[in-house]
């Protein structure tokens, strides 16, 4: 097999990204951007996130994962904790999140720590899934091995006969992550490659240092 994708090229050319006229917090233009590129862009899912771990076996890993929340602390998302990627984190808190949103040409790289937030925070989130997501929860062993898909909708029609007109309470091994950010970068598509790409770093005493990067 040999497939040659050298002449696969996109110009860039609508929107442009200037120290001037950006926020101090790198939150607050994440805000910005998000909200822009709902509003204005057809994204499909404006809140899907590439979420990259450091696996037990020592590989990194990616995967996309919904943003659920953001806050001026970080940004949340739930999962499964015993799963592949609940046990990364819970290994190795450093994670990296990304954004690419390619019809506003944005992209956002996230760099930061995972720690599980509060259970009252996931119990209320779990309240507000529909009810055949909380099932779902309840049913997955998530990236364990199964034998077929049968399993799953077997498990599923016993749970639905045994939660019949009753609350689905949110299991102890699903919940929320918060990413606490150390690094954000926010990346705008220019013409002839020449991008525009703004980094914050958080410093020693918590204040955020701008610098532009060489595309």
């Amino acid at each position: 097999m040999n497939t040659d994708l050298g002449n696969y090229r996109k110009s860039y050319e609508k929107q442009e990204l200037h120290e001037d006229n950006v926020s101090d917090n790198p939150l607050e233009l994440f805000q910005k951007w998000f909200h822009e590129v709902d509003e204005n862009f057809d994204v499909g899912e404006t809140n899907a996130m590439t979420l990259s771990t450091l696996g037990l076996d020592g590989f990194p890993k990616s995967r996309v994962v919904l943003l659920k929340k953001f806050t001026h602390e970080g940004f949340i998302f739930y999962t499964n904790y015993n799963s592949e990627k609940g046990k990364a984190i819970l290994n190795n808190p450093n994670v990296c999140l990304s954004f690419f949103w390619a019809a506003a040409e944005r992209q956002v790289i996230i760099k930061g720590k995972a720690e599980k937030i509060a259970d009252n925070l996931s119990d209320g989130y779990f309240e507000s899934r529909p009810r055949g997501s909380q099932l779902g929860a309840l049913v997955s062993q998530q990236s364990e091995t199964i034998a077929n898909r049968a399993i799953l909708e077997e498990r599923l029609q016993q749970l639905e006969n045994e939660f019949e007109g009753k609350d689905i309470p949110r299991p102890v091994f699903w919940g929320g992550f918060i990413v606490k950010p150390s690094e954000i970068e926010f990346w705008q598509g220019r013409p002839n490659r020449l991008h525009d790409r703004l980094r914050y770093q958080l410093d020693n005493e918590y204040n955020w240092k701008l610098d532009r990067l060489s595309p």
